[in-house]
């Protein structure tokens, strides 16, 4: 009886651990950038951190203040050297060492350090001495760790813009500029050959300022649209994220670099704006963010790497008010420097979900009610009903769950999981019709499709 207990308590700690790691969303990071004279100080921040989903951080620099103040959070620390270091850095490996040796091995182990980019968006700077130089330095960075014995620990990449992309649309045609090829070659090379991403900042909201159309904001912001076909792969696209994404994954593997993981450093949208710059606003901006939060807790992934969330760092932690350039410049920021408050929630509290869609009053009927539940019609395709489960969740209701260890989570389909959040969206809109359509692609069923352990909530027709 002793070892049985033992095996029970052994199994649920397992499991606690389980579930415990899949609510820490590894996937979910934050840009931190220090363009103010009004941060918080370090330690706040980290406190702010910790009270979130957020497991990681990245850094435009190696500021010693930050990275202490997250010694033993179990945070995620992406750290970068500057554009000007790279030339010493690439001539001279006591330089790149040095480097090393003062921002990563000096904090090792506690603070967790777990990636070093070397510059940001240096091949579009139009220098092509330190384009010359981006490689070389790389190099030296990644023989310094693992001269530290960091190397495993510790991956070197650098950032790269959307606009490195010759052509971007449809995805699957997404190619580079073929002018950067040979560079492109090179550091795509030391990618593969180290296991470092690729590091790449699509930002929906700039191509919707280039095309300001309604549809065009429903594709970037998740919401219900008609998608965009990709008439190679016969992939219906539903949002401009995913279709920015696999444009980038489809360049990579066109210079065979199938295996080369992508990381998105950078992606957000600007809350507040100049009165000539379309589309910046709150709701805008907590759409585009919740819902992307939503699709990256979905698991999905995209079209071209399903069932697996790309990494993805949220621009930005705070506003930057030294800033120089138009209004949105200074106003991505998530929560505000002076109280630590949200700006707007978008559900990255642990201890605060956003708030259910309140339901809409119902008028009282002398009609026999039978119960009704909002499910996928049949023949839907993937990518309908990942549309469909995104702006779910994106509403505002609890798709807890269908997250791993939640109640809901098996059967793991796309399909289980969509009729799930669009069942619950239909029950928590006050049961009207009109919250059972999603594009045409759901009806009301009088079948309940609860399974064991899994009780969708049904209400009335």
């Amino acid at each position: 009886m002793a070892a049985f207990r033992f095996s029970g308590t052994f199994l649920l700690l397992a499991l606690l651990l389980l579930v415990n790691k899949a609510k820490s969303q590894l996937f979910i990071g934050v840009n931190y950038g220090q363009v103010a004279d009004n941060l918080p100080s370090p330690s706040s921040t980290a406190k702010l951190l910790q009270s979130t989903s957020i497991q990681k951080v990245r850094l435009y620099g190696s500021d010693p203040a930050i990275i202490k103040a997250l010694a033993n959070t179990g945070i995620g620390i992406v750290i970068a050297t500057a554009n000007g270091d790279i030339p010493a850095l690439a001539s001279d490996p006591n330089f790149a060492k040095t480097w090393v040796n003062a921002n990563v091995v000096a904090y090792n182990p506690s603070s967790k350090i777990i990636l070093v980019n070397v510059g940001n968006e240096v091949i579009m700077s139009g220098d092509n001495n330190l384009i010359s130089q981006l490689l070389p330095a790389m190099q030296n960075i990644k023989n310094a760790l693992d001269t530290a014995c960091l190397g495993d620990k510790v991956k070197v990449s650098t950032v790269h813009s959307m606009t490195l992309l010759k052509q971007s649309e449809p995805p699957s045609s997404g190619i580079f500029d073929p002018s950067y090829g040979d560079v492109l070659k090179g550091l795509l090379a030391f990618n593969n050959a180290t296991g470092s991403p690729f590091a790449i900042n699509p930002y929906p909201y700039f191509a919707y300022r280039s095309d300001p159309r309604p549809e065009t904001l429903a594709f970037c912001l998740f919401q219900q649209n008609p998608g965009r076909f990709d008439a190679n792969t016969k992939i219906n696209y539903m949002n401009m994220f995913d279709a920015q994404v696999d444009a980038v994954r489809s360049a990579l593997d066109a210079m065979g670099f199938k295996n080369v993981e992508i990381v998105v450093a950078e992606t957000g949208w600007p809350y507040k704006g100049d009165s000539d710059e379309v589309g910046a606003s709150i709701e805008n901006a907590k759409a585009y963010n919740g819902n992307l939060i939503a699709h990256l807790r979905s698991m999905a992934g995209t079209p071209l790497m399903p069932g697996k969330s790309v990494n993805t760092y949220l621009f930005a932690l705070y506003d930057e008010n030294l800033k120089p350039g138009p209004t949105t410049e200074r106003s991505f920021g998530l929560f505000k420097s002076e109280d630590l408050t949200m700006t707007y929630d978008v559900g990255l509290s642990k201890s605060n979900s956003p708030s259910p869609v309140s339901p809409s009053p119902v008028t009282p009927s002398t009609e026999p009610k039978k119960s009704a539940w909002c499910v996928p019609k049949t023949g839907v395709s993937d990518a309908q009903l990942q549309a469909s489960l995104d702006y779910a969740c994106g509403q505002g209701i609890d798709c807890g769950p269908i997250q791993p260890g939640g109640a809901c989570f098996e059967p793991n389909t796309l399909a289980a999981h969509a009729a799930y959040a669009m069942n619950l969206y239909y029950q928590t809109s006050g049961q009207n019709p009109s919250s059972c359509d999603f594009s045409q692609t759901a009806m009301l069923s009088s079948n309940n499709p609860s399974t064991n352990g899994c009780s969708f909530p049904g209400g009335s027709s």
